[in-house]
């Protein structure tokens, strides 16, 4: 079950440390996180404490409010005060700066994060989201189309917008973890109308993660670089790359190198961050 769950490639790798982390991951998909429960047990004592403690405290305020159900937060207070790493957190700021920079005429979005990045531009501007998923909140900036993404394109979508984002989105085309249908070129389906979409010269901002070329079912896809830039041949130009790397820290703007490229940046599990143009 387990080699099920994670991959016979990682089950192979070999060491104990190797099985005993193959092992907690397997119980994690199964429901059971054991490192959580752990931390949970080993954390409870103090909070029982602190409530008795404030118990006592409530009585003696000058205005007692009444302790509600029990609701306690474990983690907090060791963590930091916020997370300013990982692919969504660099990719999603750093698409939206460039947007207002750009300023174009019209934006539409294929299935990118709604409270990262959609939120980010709904900021100072307009956005159109298309998503398979239906979206039932109504918030100002943002319209919303339902539609598959791998299926032919309405008129009124083709060459329609001058700047276009996806995401951290096409990588799950066509594995159904979505709801979408299984479709193993699903993403060859979904860069064509990308490209289609967009007027010419048109610019894409588009996410992926990057590493070794591999299906991480159903997760995603991880492209590598070389298989990226053939996807691109003919379709795009590469106007400017970004990327995160595996320790979550962003790189904007490199200069591009062969060597480096082909080794897909140091990356196993990066996120390359492609403006492109249409090229026509």
């Amino acid at each position: 079950m387990i080699r099920f769950l994670i991959g016979i490639d990682i089950v192979k790798a070999g060491g104990k440390s190797r099985y005993l982390h193959v092992l907690l991951i397997g119980m994690r998909q199964l429901g059971f996180d054991v490192p959580r429960f752990l931390g949970t047990v080993a954390r409870l004592p103090g909070y029982l404490r602190q409530r008795r403690r404030f118990a006592r405290l409530q009585a003696q305020s000058k205005l007692p409010i009444a302790l509600g159900k029990v609701n306690p937060q474990l983690y907090d207070a060791t963590a930091q005060s916020g997370h300013i790493r990982g692919h969504y957190f660099h990719q999603d700021l750093l698409v939206a700066r460039r947007i207002h920079q750009s300023g174009p005429r019209r934006h539409l979005d294929v299935g990118s994060r709604i409270d990262g990045f959609v939120a980010h531009v709904a900021a100072f501007r307009p956005i159109q989201v298309i998503d398979i998923r239906p979206l039932e909140s109504k918030v100002p900036n943002i319209t919303f189309l339902q539609a598959d993404m791998m299926a032919p394109l309405p008129e009124q979508l083709r060459a329609c917008c001058d700047s276009l984002s996806c995401l951290h989105t096409l990588e799950h085309f066509g594995l159904g973890r979505y709801g979408d249908p299984l479709i193993a070129d699903g993403y060859l389906m979904g860069l064509e109308n990308l490209h289609t979409m967009l007027e010419s010269r048109g610019r894409l901002y588009l996410s992926v993660p990057i590493g070794p070329l591999r299906v991480e079912f159903n997760a995603h896809r991880v492209f590598s670089i070389e298989f990226l830039l053939e996807l691109f041949r003919d379709r795009f130009d590469i106007d400017r790359f970004s990327y995160v790397d595996d320790a979550g820290d962003l790189h904007e703007d490199v200069s591009w190198d062969d060597a480096a490229a082909g080794n897909n940046f140091g990356c196993r599990y990066g996120c390359g961050i492609f403006e492109l143009i249409r090229a026509d």
